[in-house]
């Protein structure tokens, strides 16, 4: 059962979303029969991705072993404000519903965080924010920003103290959890309406980046659990550790635990007793990763289709440019364009003729062979309609969610 908040088919069914994913899948009907008559390729239709990740800076404050975008943090590379603010509006014009501020560095610690927060809730977006929770005090000001269907989610990772800054490595070194969930109460007291989550990477020894061990945290799951409903979290999301492939992919690596079947019935255990913590006001989450982690199934969200249709609908706009998917954030054969590739009405038209281009190049069956793809059983529906020999598109009606995040 795949958790809600990743079932992206769910979320496409949405009445308020049906027209802009036609126009997808009639595009790609369209030019696959071109294709076939050998007759020029169809335009593609002016629509922008419905949801974004978007990193707003490389800098971090933090130094952890575990993080998966170590490369790129703290780099030269920077968003020139008034082009990055162009390509939002940009985008809103073309269907843009969703803003993931995230990765690639700490959010809260972009010159202006809260300012643009602002202008991304003036645009009527729907917004959240991953942060390592080290700046409470930038959360604070922009909860009453907030509105009930955006979220805020911390990277914790630990439930003690100590392990959390062996893990994280805090540049003010004298930075702790107890600090960091002391500012929960006051961001909740501003504004009930979103939920705040503490995320929890689950890692186990073998796991490594860049050949560097990476502490193990298994036996703080629940330690974790307690602390985030007794801080006043709205949830624990636990999920297992990604570490970067070779060829540059984020990929989940469970055969390079030590005993892997040991290692897995301690998180099964763990995880068991989390459970046990939920009330009706805090929620234990598991990832969909976790779970076929757990299942033993992981392998088979692997086997991806020829093309990844999520691109069109979902992007990371970073400040070393777009990029087709999370999982391959700054890596140079996923760059749809650069930081301005939706600057502006000129240059959404030049991404659309890339983004076709990178479609065809981009083999998601060989490219993310070793992802364990969240959007695998989404790609699977799209390809499945995109292939029906009918005219008519059938996207069968869903519930509306109100939830753009994908």
């Amino acid at each position: 059962m795949t958790e809600a908040i990743h079932d992206f088919t769910a979320k496409l069914r949405q009445p308020s979303l049906r027209e802009h994913l036609a126009s997808y899948v009639r595009w790609r009907k369209e030019l696959a029969r071109a294709r076939a008559e050998g007759a020029a390729d169809p335009a593609p239709p002016p629509i922008a991705p419905i949801s974004i990740n978007l990193d707003l800076t490389t800098a971090c404050n933090y130094r952890c072993d575990h993080c998966i975008d170590w490369d790129i943090l703290n780099t030269k590379h920077r968003h020139d404000e008034e082009t990055l603010r162009s390509s939002i509006i940009t985008m809103v014009e073309r269907g843009l519903r969703s803003v993931i501020l995230i990765g690639g560095g700490e959010p809260t610690i972009y010159p202006g965080f809260s300012d643009f927060v602002r202008f991304l809730k003036d645009l009527e977006l729907q917004v959240a924010v991953v942060s390592n929770g080290s700046r409470g005090d930038k959360l604070l000001e922009i909860a009453e920003l907030l509105e009930e269907r955006d979220w805020v989610r911390l990277s914790l990772d630990a439930g003690s103290n100590e392990l959390f800054r062996a893990m994280h490595k805090p540049v003010k070194k004298s930075l702790t959890l107890d600090e960091i969930c002391a500012w929960i109460p006051k961001i909740k007291g501003r504004n009930p309406r979103f939920q705040i989550g503490y995320s929890y990477i689950i890692v186990w020894n073998g796991a490594s980046r860049d050949d560097v061990a990476i502490q193990e945290n298994v036996h703080e799951v629940v330690m974790a659990t307690k602390r985030a409903r007794d801080a006043g979290f709205d949830y624990i999301a636990l999920k297992p550790v990604l570490e970067r492939g070779e060829d540059g992919a984020e990929v989940m690596d469970p055969q390079a635990a030590r005993d892997l079947e040991r290692v897995v019935a301690r998180i099964r255990a763990q995880v068991d007793e989390a459970k046990r913590l939920a009330t009706p006001d805090f929620a234990v989450r598991i990832s969909t990763n976790l779970r076929v982690l757990e299942e033993g199934s992981w392998r088979d969200c692997t086997r991806q289709p020829r093309v990844c249709h999520m691109q069109a609908l979902r992007q990371v706009l970073t400040p070393m440019g777009t990029f087709n998917c999370p999982a391959h954030r700054g890596v140079e054969k996923a760059r749809l364009g650069g930081a301005d590739a939706w600057a502006d009405e000129a240059m959404a038209g030049l991404t659309g003729g890339q983004l076709t281009d990178l479609m065809d190049r981009f083999d998601a069956s060989v490219e993310c062979r070793e992802v364990t793809c969240l959007y695998n059983g989404v790609n699977w529906w799209l390809e499945k309609m995109i292939l029906d020999p009918r005219e008519q598109i059938e996207i069968e009606p869903g519930d509306e969610r109100h939830d753009f995040f994908l």
